[in-house]
């Protein structure tokens, strides 16, 4: 694995067993085979993959909007689709081709704050991908449940892991 820098990595392993772990704010893309994981809560975990190439990307979104700050791309909803789809181009990808998973914004804090921030990011998420036109094959988000995000780049599949409840295949 070739870190490209502190929030943003990608990889060309050729090992099967390779997990890449997505922190807060982070975005990694990786060829197959490889398993992208991230832990969210009112983030949420958006991927984008590319069937043909098997190539993939995933990105930790902690908020919906950048207000033009430069630092981690992955962080913000605006910044981290757009890296995203560069970075998975500049690995082979096709935008044209690219399909949409994410999970996540959930009222984790509701009891304590009027602030809607899980939702808020799903919002974008969801209008930054009809605004480019990249379909959203499947989704998971909203609920009182932080999510365990693992996508499989062999198979494109994003399978979502909560607390009480069943496990998701998208």
């Amino acid at each position: 694995m070739a870190p490209i820098s502190k929030s943003k990595k990608e990889t060309e392993s050729s090992d099967p067993e390779t997990e890449l772990r997505i922190g807060i704010g982070e975005l990694v893309v990786a060829k197959s085979p490889a398993i992208l994981r991230t832990l969210v809560g009112s983030c949420v975990g958006i991927a984008l993959y590319d069937p043909l190439r098997k190539l993939g990307g995933m990105a930790h979104v902690v908020h919906p909007e950048s207000n033009g700050r430069p630092d981690q791309p992955g962080k913000y909803a605006d910044t981290a689709i757009p890296e995203l789809i560069r970075d998975l181009t500049r690995l082979g990808g096709e935008q044209r081709r690219l399909v949409a998973k994410y999970a996540g914004g959930a009222k984790m804090l509701s009891a304590f704050s009027s602030n809607p921030i899980g939702d808020l990011n799903a919002e974008m998420i969801e209008r930054i991908l009809t605004q480019i036109g990249i379909p959203v094959l499947g989704k998971d988000c909203g609920g009182k449940h932080g999510r365990r995000l693992a996508m499989d780049l062999t198979s494109g599949t994003l399978r979502i892991e909560a607390v009480g409840q069943p496990t998701l295949d998208l």
